[in-house]
C-alpha cells in the first residue's frame, strides 16, 4: 500500500478547490524520487525542523535583544507561534496544513543575530545589500547541508520569499503565514513589552482594542476569527476592513513605542559594531571561515556574499563568543 498516495486522494476529496495540493506541486529545483509515505509538502516540513538553522533560532532575537527572562519570545518561540495561528487557519478553511506549517517554519531562517537590528547593520555593509527573507530563501536552497541545500517545492520557497508586508504569496497557504506572522509578533511582543514594565495593557490605543480586544487572548481570537470568516470559500486570504485597519494602527503604535523604544534597544548600537567588526574581520581573513564556507568561496561565491552568510547565519550568543575570541583580550595567568 502507497501511504502518499492515499493521503493526495484524501486531499483531492476533503480539501478546498482553492487549496494547493500536494500532487500538483510545481516541484523542486532538483527532481527526486518520491516518499511512499509522506506527501511532497510534509517533507518538506520535516525537512526545515531538522536542519541546522532551524535549531539556531532558539539563540536569536525577537525584539528584546539577549533577555536574561526566560519567558521573553525568541525567533524560534516566534516562528512556533506563527505555525500555530497558521495551521488553525489554515485548517479551518481546508487548506494545505502541511504547506502552511512548511512555511511557517522556514519563514525566518535567514534571521541574523540581535534580530533587526543585525539585519539593518549587514544591508548596510554587504556589498549586495542583506534581508532576511532573501537569505531564508538562500538557506534553504544553498547553505543547509554542506552546499546542497534542502531542494524544497517551489511553493514553500515562494511562501518563504513573500511572507514579508510588501509580499504576494502564490499561494493561499502563504498568504495565511503572511497575515499569521503580523497576528504573532504584534500581540507576543505586547506581551513582551508588558512583562518589561514599558506600558500596561491600558495604555494601548483605545481607537485599536475596542476593535481588537483587550487582552492578548482576546486580540487573538478575534484577528484569528475574522479573518477565517472573511476567508471562507474565497480565492484569497482577507480579513474585515474595520479589522484590518485597527491590526495596522496598532502595528504602527508598536513601532513608536516598542520597536524604537531605548528598552528593547538599549544595546542595539553596541551589537551593530560587533557585527560590523566582526565582517571586516572576516573579509580580511576569509581562510579561518569554516571549511564549508570556505568551499562556498572555492566553488564560486563572492567572499562578500559568503561572509555575510557565516555571519547571519550566528546566534547572538555564537556573536558574542566570536567577538570575544578575536578582539577581546585574556587576562595572563602563569598557572
Amino acid at each position: 500500500m502507497n501511504v502518499r498516495e492515499s493521503l493526495e486522494s484524501l486531499e483531492e476529496q476533503t480539501l478546498s478547490p482553492y487549496a494547493s495540493f500536494s500532487s500538483r506541486t510545481r516541484g523542486r529545483n532538483h527532481a527526486e524520487p518520491l516518499c511512499d509515505i509522506r506527501p511532497e509538502y510534509q517533507r518538506d516540513r520535516d525537512r526545515i525542523l531538522h536542519c541546522k538553522a532551524f535549531r539556531r533560532l532558539k539563540h536569536k532575537t525577537q525584539v528584546f535583544l539577549a533577555p536574561e527572562g526566560d519567558h521573553y519570545r525568541t525567533r524560534l518561540t516566534h516562528t512556533l507561534e506563527v505555525s500555530q495561528i497558521a495551521r488553525t487557519i489554515a485548517k479551518s478553511l481546508r487548506l494545505n496544513e502541511s504547506l502552511t506549517e512548511a512555511i511557517a517554519l522556514g519563514h525566518d531562517l535567514g534571521h541574523t543575530p540581535f534580530g533587526h537590528s543585525g539585519e539593518a547593520v549587514l544591508d548596510q555593509i554587504c556589498e549586495d545589500g542583506f534581508t532576511h527573507y532573501e537569505q531564508s530563501v538562500r538557506i534553504v536552497e544553498v547553505l543547509e547541508k554542506d552546499g546542497k541545500g534542502l531542494n524544497l517545492t517551489w511553493e514553500v520557497r515562494d511562501g518563504i520569499l513573500n511572507h514579508r508586508t510588501a509580499g504576494h504569496p502564490s499561494t493561499l497557504e502563504g498568504a495565511i503565514v503572511r497575515l499569521s506572522d503580523k497576528i504573532a509578533y504584534i500581540n507576543h511582543d505586547i506581551d513582551d513589552a508588558i512583562r518589561a514594565r514599558m506600558f500596561a495593557e491600558e495604555e494601548l490605543p483605545k481607537e485599536y482594542t475596542d476593535v481588537l480586544g483587550n487582552s492578548v487572548r482576546e486580540r487573538l481570537n478575534r484577528m484569528i476569527r475574522d479573518l477565517i470568516l472573511n476567508s471562507m470559500d474565497q480565492p484569497q486570504i482577507i480579513m474585515s476592513s474595520d479589522m484590518e485597519e485597527a491590526m495596522k494602527g496598532l502595528r504602527r503604535w508598536m513601532f513608536e513605542h516598542v520597536y524604537r523604544n531605548d528598552i528593547p534597544k538599549a544595546e542595539e548600537s553596541k551589537a551593530q559594531e560587533m557585527i560590523a567588526r566582526l565582517y571586516e574581520y572576516y573579509m580580511k581573513h576569509a581562510d579561518r571561515l569554516p571549511m564549508e564556507y570556505i568551499l562556498l568561496m572555492v566553488n564560486g561565491e563572492k567572499k562578500s556574499r559568503v561572509v555575510c552568510d557565516y555571519i547571519a547565519g550566528m546566534s547572538d550568543i555564537y556573536a558574542i563568543d566570536r567577538f570575544e575570541a578575536l578582539f577581546v583580550p585574556k587576562r595572563w595567568n602563569v598557572y
